[in-house]
């Protein structure tokens, strides 16, 4: 597992891109985006489980030195 930020923050964008809300604006106004959205709501936590975890392994091996 990199500890690498950039590499870790790429890694965890590109599994959000597809979520609804991930292109929201400077505003920060997602909710109707999100609410809107046609996603299925399993894939969308499978999606947010698997960023997750992605960075507790980062954060885990940050720890162990």
């Amino acid at each position: 597992m990199t500890t690498d930020p950039q590499a870790i923050r790429a890694r965890v964008d590109a599994i959000l891109a597809d979520l609804p809300g991930a292109d929201h604006d400077a505003s920060g106004d997602a909710a109707a985006s999100v609410m809107d959205a046609a996603m299925d709501i399993d894939a969308m936590g499978q999606r947010l489980e698997e960023a997750h975890q992605i960075l507790v392994d980062a954060l885990e091996s940050v720890e162990k030195g």
